[in-house]
């Protein structure tokens, strides 16, 4: 967790765990166990209400009856509706201070429980030297504002405060290892291999964090009609858990961030708040990162030296899956994502291990792009090319040479 910036860091035990939280058992008794014992509560004040109402309007006959009854029919009825509103509200506020870190609700209650302290201090002063029946509210609103001073400081410097106090490692051992190091990941970072080449060869060190509408942006892709862009970002889902269960520390930033504002802006604004560096794949991340004035890492700038190009000759097997745009091409893709076009090789589509052979190689935003041929029509070239002549061939030539 970051607690200055009001982040909330968690591990990743699997990314359907990030939005998909079991309800509590037995959490539906105890809110009905709430509502009903609140209930039974108003009920009781409406009864002793209406019993005051019924003993003022007549003290004999069948006036104070009819109060409490009347008292208790509306206390029933409103008990149960302001029960229910009261429960939700109060789960509402659970769940917000359940999201902020500890050391924010600490550093809140304290800072803010002595700006309430400061207030009724200075506020004496003037309830003694000042007769007057506004004093006493307005020694309320100073301590009142104080107070919320306080919170607010709290919640903002909570990491500060923590630290002072010399608990930050005890409310959460990894902010010290998180601020200042982290590296949060966009979707064009978490949709990319080199992300998960570099987690495997141990070079994230440091860990990395997603912010969960990345997460989420990912997941709804996955989930989208594009198939080539599903299965790229079903394959960032499956990599980020392989790094996680292979050792590497994963983190989920619940963030807020501003709204309405580009995914790149919206990461850029949770890197800056975090001291951390954003990894991104997208230029429009890195001019957002670099209008915040943040560091960013571009990996496909970085990898690109690193990784193997595919040189015009070299020869492997690819299964083609659908036709491509050009008449006769068949697409296929490669085990780290690459997509091959094979010309004249449209008949092969549904086929797997067709060996083709590297006639040339684009970059592009989405990767490397690799053109390719049959490899049974370079051999059969080549055998051509290197066959010697027939006779009948040799004799025309003898002819001609004659």
């Amino acid at each position: 967790m970051n607690a200055s910036s009001g982040i909330r860091v968690m591990s990743v035990r699997g990314l359907d765990a990030i939005d998909r939280r079991p309800r509590a058992p037995g959490r539906k008794s105890r809110d009905v166990v709430f509502v009903e014992m609140f209930r039974l509560l108003v009920v009781v004040l409406g009864t002793v209400a209406g019993l005051q109402v019924g003993e003022h309007v007549h003290q004999s006959g069948l006036a104070p009856l009819v109060g409490v009854l009347l008292g208790a029919a509306m206390a029933y009825v409103l008990g149960g509706i302001v029960g229910r509103v009261v429960d939700q509200g109060m789960n509402g506020a659970v769940a917000k201070l359940r999201a902020l870190p500890a050391a924010e609700v600490l550093a809140a209650a304290v800072v803010g429980t002595a700006g309430l302290l400061l207030g009724l201090v200075l506020g004496v002063p003037m309830l003694a030297l000042v007769h007057s029946a506004v004093v006493l509210p307005a020694v309320g609103v100073l301590a009142w504002v104080l107070c919320f001073l306080g919170v607010r400081l709290g919640a903002s410097k909570g990491r500060d405060v923590a630290r002072a106090a010399g608990i930050a490692r005890l409310l959460d051992p990894r902010l010290d290892h998180l601020v200042g190091e982290t590296l949060v990941v966009d979707t064009a970072a978490l949709m990319d291999r080199h992300l998960g080449v570099l987690g495997r060869a141990g070079l994230l060190g440091g860990g990395i964090t997603v912010p969960r509408f990345v997460v989420d942006e990912v997941r709804f892709l996955a989930e989208g009609p594009d198939p080539l862009t599903s299965r790229r970002a079903g394959r960032a889902l499956e990599s980020l858990a392989d790094l996680r269960r292979g050792g590497l520390a994963v983190a989920v930033a619940a963030a807020e961030a501003p709204e309405g504002a580009s995914t790149a802006e919206r990461v850029a604004a949770v890197a800056a708040k975090m001291g951390g560096r954003v990894v991104t794949c997208s230029s429009a991340s890195m001019r957002a990162a670099e209008e915040r004035g943040v560091a960013a890492i571009d990996l496909r700038s970085l990898a690109q030296d690193l990784v193997p190009e595919h040189p015009v000759g070299e020869s492997f097997v690819v299964d083609l899956v659908r036709a491509g745009r050009m008449a006769r091409q068949a697409v296929g893709y490669l085990d780290d994502g690459d997509m091959v076009v094979v010309n004249d090789a449209a008949h092969l589509v549904g086929v797997a291990d067709v060996a083709v052979t590297v006639s040339g190689t684009r970059r592009t935003t989405q990767g490397q792009l690799v053109f390719a041929h049959l490899a049974d029509t370079a051999l059969a070239a080549a055998s051509s090319s290197s066959t010697p002549p027939q006779h009948g061939a040799g004799r025309r030539s003898s002819t001609s040479r004659q």
